[in-house]
């Protein structure tokens, strides 16, 4: 055989290698058919341009190759094509992810966007709230996770069979559960009816639950004891320790083997504090800028800090010291008892403001954001973010729109560098947009529509205390100046979607 030929044959080998894929690509002429003929699926709704859902592609076809196996299918929507169906299952941006229990039983997929974390996630939902465990299929069901809670019943308490049901419809997301009523698979499990063991794969193998059957406690038990004593701070984990709805303590170290020996030095303070504080290291050579964040020197490591995840406050261990289980020790429990002031980065406060727009900092942003006589619409942005700059003259021509109504004393609208100063709030990404409206400054809301003028004011009337509204037309100058501009800029923009 030539080698041209060969060469043809191999070339046409890979690209059916290629286009051989576990994921089902759906349109609306087979969507329902496809979910009413199996009983869970996962649905991706995407759009081919969108750069979260180039990066989810791989990780979804290793997940789908994964659970075909368990009768899980993974499928696909082009929502460039099928705008019909993505509009009639609410898809508001990409990637959506939606699990379908039948076309009456969806709900949103809830779990972290890589292969494992689907697998799990999917394996979790596919099983009952709680599956009926014997001796025969419990080490295969310790196996499913990993984490997986079983409890130990007698049968005739019903009682704790309810509060058991209750628990694991609340936390279905996150762990298998499964009971037995096997008094002699409890006594081999070193356990009393009734009584709870989670099974886990990492610290000492397993916690045991003995206490009165509550739904809060239970719930407590599950979350503290499937956390590590010292987990790690990475991409995959982060979201989880920020909604723990504890403390995080850090340990930044650049190699294993230092993260290791810090590890096992605070490992005693972690265990006291557990339930109390999460501990974890964190890769400084991989994610060392992330220390600024916590008001650390970004160059300096190993180091150490405590992050409030509910306020958003930071302590960070003076880093001129050197990290020993004493000193480590007397800053956590100081911390614990309120000794320890939170650091606060924060811009100076401007000594006048100008333009429309005010611009918040650390230092006055209670007196501003959490003023509670007015609407406070504010923009946390970054310098560096290209969406901030596109939003910033319309944001202004906003701001003057308002400066000029009835509402001048009523509405603010500001901005704040999340970069530069500390702020409450957990930020995501760039530019956010918040409402704290007068009068539920505990309550704000996050905007989500598209960035412009009309649709803002419209945020602002339906969102705000005082429902204020203003014309876009009052400002017919700036408007048509911001028009100009947008023939070019603003078209771009528009079809760059970002998705933050």
């Amino acid at each position: 055989m030539h080698t041209v030929q060969k060469l043809a044959l191999g070339l046409l080998a890979a690209a059916a290698v290629a286009s051989a894929s576990d994921v089902e690509q759906l349109t609306k002429g087979n969507f329902d058919d496809f979910v009413k003929a199996n009983d869970i699926v996962l649905a991706e709704f995407f759009a081919p341009w969108c750069g979260h859902c180039k990066a989810l592609a791989p990780e979804y076809e290793e997940a789908a190759t994964t659970l075909k196996e368990k009768d899980i299918r993974l499928v696909k929507v082009d929502c460039t094509e099928e705008a019909d169906l993505c509009q009639q299952h609410g898809v508001e941006g990409y990637p959506t992810l939606k699990v379908f229990r039948g076309l009456d039983n969806v709900t949103p997929y809830k779990g972290q966007r890589k292969a494992a974390a689907i697998t799990s996630y999917m394996i979790k939902q596919s099983l009952p709230a709680v599956s009926a465990v014997t001796k025969d299929t419990l080490e295969e069901f310790k196996k499913a996770d990993k984490v997986v809670i079983v409890a130990y019943l007698d049968a005739a308490d019903k009682a704790s069979g309810e509060v058991l049901e209750k628990v694991a419809e609340k936390l279905r997301d996150n762990y298998p559960f499964g009971s037995s009523t096997d008094a002699a698979l409890a006594e081999a499990e070193g356990v009393t009816a009734p009584a709870i063991v989670l099974y886990k794969d990492f610290d000492e193998g397993k916690s045991v639950f003995t206490e009165k059957f509550d739904v809060e406690a239970i719930e407590k038990f599950a979350k503290t004891a499937a956390t590590p004593l010292i987990g790690e701070v990475g991409p995959e984990t982060y979201s989880d320790y920020m909604s723990a709805g504890i403390p995080l303590a850090y340990i930044f170290a650049e190699t294993p083997e230092e993260r290791k020996e810090l590890s096992e030095l605070l490992k005693p303070i972690a265990e006291a504090q557990r339930g109390v504080i999460n501990f974890a290291t964190i890769d400084a050579s991989a994610f060392g800028a992330h220390a600024g964040n916590l008001n650390l020197k970004a160059d300096k490591f190993p180091a150490f800090a405590i992050q409030e995840t509910v306020k958003n406050q930071k302590f960070p261990f003076d880093q001129e010291k050197a990290i020993t289980h004493d000193d480590i020790k007397a800053f956590v429990d100081n911390f614990v008892s309120g000794k320890v002031d939170p650091s606060i980065k924060s811009e100076p406060i401007p000594e006048t403001q100008e333009g429309p727009v005010i611009t918040v900092v650390a230092k006055n942003y209670n007196d501003i954001v959490l003023d509670d006589t007015k609407d406070v619409l504010i923009e946390f942005y970054a310098p560096w973010c290209g969406h901030c700059k596109s939003l910033a003259p319309k944001y202004e021509e906003l701001a003057a729109l308002y400066a000029k109504s009835e509402f001048k004393d009523k509405v603010v609208i500001a901005k704040v560098d999340a970069t530069a100063n500390d702020v409450p709030d957990e930020i995501q990404g760039f530019p956010t947009i918040k409402m704290y409206a007068a009068g539920a400054k505990g309550e704000p809301v996050t905007y989500s529509g598209s960035r412009t003028i009309d649709d803002l004011i419209k945020f602002i009337s339906e969102s705000g205390t005082y429902k204020a509204s203003v014309s876009e037309e009052a400002e017919e100058s700036s408007a048509t100046a911001a028009a100009t501009e947008s023939t070019s800029s603003e078209a771009a923009k528009e079809t760059d979607h970002d998705e933050l």
